[in-house]
């Protein structure tokens, strides 16, 4: 049976008088005639090479399992600097968006209708992530749309914050939505260019990691901003944009450094004999067939194509086109192709939970409002009625941030049939919260109207909300991430080195044209909670709870 042996460059004989395998510590017999036919096509190929085509083999061979240029402190290092970059990209995106919807109250009149600036937050993004993928074409020149994305967004939040009427603040609003969309769609589509899987896995985590966190970290910024108003607090909030290119230039880690990641999922090990064909058999005495490492690696799908040679680096370098092949174009009838499998199986499970998650937080849950408990961790937490929806809010983008991160906790990804479950569970938790606001499902005989609360006490409806949100927020975070890493992972199996040019622009197509299901979800749940939170508010008025409509009275 061939064994596999590691030996010097210099042990390898490229002569063709000389038999594969000697060594000064072997004697090996002269070639004997070739008697297995596999062998024998296997002499007729090496025959036809060449002296320097061999040796291309053997220094292929060896430059595919080392590169004494990385070490392996230094792939660690680049693995920890991509995570907090797409953490910081993730953040970044999305924070001015949330920090623009909780300063809504503070950029209109009180005449206005809030749905205004929730318009003007997400129709230009889903504009954006709509017609992109579909226009744009050829290589992606990465730096320049980072560039794009933060001019944009300073734009647009300077825009708001030196404005004084409505027009000028919803066309800064518009600005800073647009960057947002383009830069999700961005960035999304960077983290199917990385080298490897695991860095790809980690990309993708960090960066819903960081927009999971934006939630939390943009009602915390502009809470602690509003006391400023809006030119001062939003004209602070302007710097934030201007973070997008120092971490892309500074941070991002060149993806070299990645592709020979020790510790990621692809770096080299050890084949088992009996599953793949090794590289160089060497066998005493040399009368089996040694197949050329060109046509092992064409054979093996597994052997990562960033082993045989360094990626090459752009003008910036962090990425450049694997092949060469700039000039490779997806026709309109490709792209159309391309999207049609994606949207059953991806774009429709997602749109499904924005919609009912945005129909949740917009229209049902400013009517989860509750007689204020006067006992228990309740009583601390919730001294006006005014403190139920924001506190419902929190509570949603804390656990959105937790499920989002699940990548980056090490959390093996949904099971691709599983993907449609989070919407279900998310279809039910609205359809439970929407008869708890219109009947009062949870509610005790005594919290439920006419009654009249009893003034000491805790109405057991807060608890069950409490946790619906949980698992609403939970729901949201893993149909997002779990929706893009699958994205991330459709075609790998049709890969081929002749067409790796267009297989990578058929990766950044797919995961940037279904990123538009999100912000179409948003915008189909902001024209249905409107009319419902008003529906749900008279409601409960006719039955004789008012707490909804007297928060409006007092806030107007």
């Amino acid at each position: 049976m061939p064994i596999t042996a590691n030996i010097p460059l210099s042990a390898l004989s490229t002569s063709d008088s000389e038999p594969m395998g000697t060594s000064s510590n072997a004697h090996v017999n002269e070639r004997q005639p070739v008697e297995d036919e596999v062998g024998q096509e296997y002499d007729d190929d090496r025959a036809s090479l060449g002296s320097d085509e061999r040796e291309e083999d053997v220094d292929g061979f060896i430059a595919a399992n080392e590169d004494p240029s990385i070490d392996e402190g230094t792939t660690k290092h680049a693995r920890k600097r991509l995570f907090a970059a797409f953490m910081i990209f993730g953040l970044l995106n999305n924070v001015l968006y949330v920090i623009i919807l909780s300063a809504a109250i503070d950029l209109v009149s009180s005449t206005t209708p809030k749905g205004v600036v929730a318009l003007f937050n997400i129709f230009p993004a889903l504009l954006t992530k709509v017609v992109w993928p579909l226009v744009s074409n050829g290589k992606i020149q990465y730096a320049r749309r980072v560039g794009f994305c933060t001019i944009c967004s300073w734009l647009g939040i300077v825009t708001i914050a030196l404005s004084t009427s409505l027009s000028p603040r919803l066309m800064g609003i518009a600005l800073a939505s647009l960057s947002s969309g383009l830069g999700e769609l961005t960035f999304l589509q960077l983290t199917t260019t990385l080298p490897t899987r695991s860095s790809s896995k980690t990309a993708l985590g960090a960066w819903a990691s960081g927009t999971g966190f934006a939630g939390i970290a943009g009602a915390g910024i502009w809470w602690m901003l509003r006391g400023l108003g809006v030119k001062k607090g939003l004209g602070l909030s302007s710097i934030l944009p201007l973070f997008f290119p120092m971490t892309y230039k500074y941070l991002l880690p060149p993806f070299t450094h990645l592709a020979f990641d020790l510790s990621s999922d692809q770096s080299y090990q050890q084949i088992p004999a009996d599953a793949v064909p090794p590289s160089i058999f060497v066998t005493p005495p040399s009368t089996d067939f040694v197949p050329r490492l060109s046509d092992t690696l064409s054979r093996r799908g597994s052997f990562d194509r960033y082993r045989t040679s360094s990626p090459p680096v752009d003008h910036d370098g962090k990425y450049a086109d694997r092949d060469g092949t700039g000039n490779v174009r997806l026709t309109t009838k490709e792209k159309l192709d391309l999207l049609r499998p994606l949207v059953l199986r991806y774009m429709v499970p997602l749109c499904a939970v924005y919609v009912e998650e945005y129909v949740i937080n917009s229209g049902v849950a400013p009517t989860l409002v509750f007689p204020l408990p006067t006992e228990g961790i309740w009583s601390k937490l919730f001294q006006s009625p005014r403190d139920y929806y924001p506190f419902w809010s929190l509570t949603y983008q804390t656990f959105v941030f937790l499920s989002r991160s699940t990548l980056s906790l090490g959390i093996p990804p949904l099971p691709l049939p599983l993907l449609p479950f989070p919407s279900i569970i998310q279809f039910l938790i609205l359809t439970l919260l929407y008869f708890q606001s219109k009947s009062f499902l949870f509610s005790s005989r005594a919290y439920t109207p006419p009654s009249t609360p009893p003034s000491t006490g805790v109405d057991r409806s807060i608890s069950w909300v409490f946790l619906l949100i949980c698992v609403e927020g939970m729901c949201g975070g893993l149909g997002y991430v779990n929706t893009f890493w699958h994205v991330g992972r459709e075609g790998e199996g049709e890969d081929g080195e002749e067409q790796e040019g267009k297989r990578g622009l058929e990766r950044e197509f797919r995961i940037g044209a279904v990123g538009a299901a999100d912000s179409t979800g948003i915008l189909f749940a902001s024209l249905i909670s409107m009319p419902l939170e008003i529906s749900l508010c008279n409601s409960q008025i006719e039955q004789g709870r008012t707490m909804c409509r007297d928060m409006s009275s007092a806030h107007s």
